[in-house]
């Protein structure tokens, strides 16, 4: 079975849908499925087997983004979609309405994954515009493209959840983006901490992603505020790009942390965040809005500990309260929180084996089988219906 994967978004621009697409790309060959991908060209990448890559322009006001052109997406999406069984889109601009053109035309299921609640995401980018107006309009759009799909692929039931409340009535399958669990459970903590200039008995607290104001990073750094009242040796690192990234430094020197935080900007992932995981006592997250939390199953597998608040995509990992505690929404209950663990190590290799042993049941093999077995469900469902040639 061969099956187009097409984005608005993937490497080497970091997100969560990168890696969503990425990690089920890589897991998918196992269960006998080929997988095709036309994604955004940013910086010239050099060509890679089963990728087509879309020239485009930096987004305004986001330059680690592109937009390609819709009618140059739309002729390399029906021209890598002539041979596949199946069109999988990933996210809802220009993506969207060339896989489904093309799947419409070829006669072949289009399902798509919903990564992003964008009626929380776009007053940020938007402020100049009243905010309820935005979520209506984010609303309606989500509606009528998930209803044009045959199927939707959901990362969590909170997510599921919120779009039958749009009025989203296709089939609606929760079905997380897996971890692959090797990458991140070898990482050497102690040599990080030397190559920053981290002393191994400090206790470290640590974000990883977006800086972005969705990420609600500003609730951390007010919550860190309080963690040093109990814990004034304690060291919060925050890790990733994003637009909000001055802004949060200057928060932080407002609220006297400029000694207690520090912005490690982007890591690789294959060479410098495993290492930057092993090196963290705790793993922080505060986002209200995420669809699944990534970042949350990556730090457990590290055997990092998760405090993180409970919201949206994040109760479906931190529902069984494994390898994780999950302080109240309030920033001075969550910085005491993390006060408190900093100040009970003896908790530590307890609480962290927790975590990996959990981790495991969130596999990014387990995951693609899943996947694959939508898949093949899907292509049987569907009528044959002959191919319409290119230009036709």
């Amino acid at each position: 079975m061969r099956i187009l994967m097409v984005s608005d978004v993937y490497f080497p621009r970091v997100n969560g849908v990168s890696t969503s697409i990425e990690t089920f790309r890589a897991c998918l060959a196992a269960q006998g499925i080929e997988v095709r991908l036309v994604v955004p060209a940013y910086r010239g990448e050099a060509g890679e087997p089963g990728i087509v890559r879309v020239p485009g322009r930096a987004v305004p006001r986001d330059p680690e983004d592109r937009l390609v052109s819709w009618s140059a997406m739309k002729a390399a999406v029906l021209t890598a979609a002539q041979d596949c069984d199946l069109v999988h889109i990933q996210t809802p601009f220009a993506a969207h309405y060339a896989g489904l053109a093309a799947a419409r035309k070829l006669g072949i299921p289009a399902l798509a994954t919903y990564h992003t609640l964008f009626e929380e995401y776009f007053q940020y980018y938007a402020p100049w515009l009243p905010a309820r107006w935005l979520k209506a309009v984010a609303r309606r759009v989500s509606r009528r493209q998930c209803n044009a799909l045959d199927a939707i692929v959901v990362p969590s039931a909170a997510m599921a959840e919120r779009l039958a409340s749009y009025g989203v009535v296709r089939p609606c399958h929760v079905l997380p983006t897996g971890i692959p669990l090797a990458n991140f459970s070898q990482g050497d903590g102690a040599a990080f901490r030397r190559r920053h200039g981290i002393e191994a008995t400090r206790p470290v607290a640590l974000f990883v992603g977006r800086v972005a104001h969705e990420k609600n990073i500003a609730f951390l750094l007010q919550a860190f505020a309080r963690t040093l009242v109990a814990r004034p040796d304690a060291l919060l690192l925050v890790t990733g790009e994003g637009p909000a990234l001055e802004e949060l430094r200057t928060r932080a020197v407002q609220l006297g942390l400029a000694q207690a935080v520090r912005f490690l900007g982007y890591l690789d992932r294959g060479s410098e965040l495993p290492d930057c995981y092993a090196a963290a006592d705790a793993f922080v997250f505060a986002s209200r809005t995420e669809t699944q939390g990534l970042v949350l199953l990556e730090a457990m597998s590290a055997g990092v500990p998760v405090l993180a608040l409970s919201a949206m995509g994040t109760t479906d990992i931190l529902g069984p309260r494994r390898g994780c505690l999950v302080p109240p929404d309030d920033a001075e209950a969550f910085g005491l929180a993390l006060a408190q663990y900093f100040s009970h190590p003896e908790g530590w290799d307890e609480l962290r084996e927790e975590a990996r042993h959990y981790a495991l049941e969130w596999s990014d093999g387990a995951m693609a089988a899943r996947l694959a077995d939508l898949y093949r469900q899907r292509v049987a469902a569907t009528p044959a219906i002959a191919a319409v040639p290119v230009g036709a």
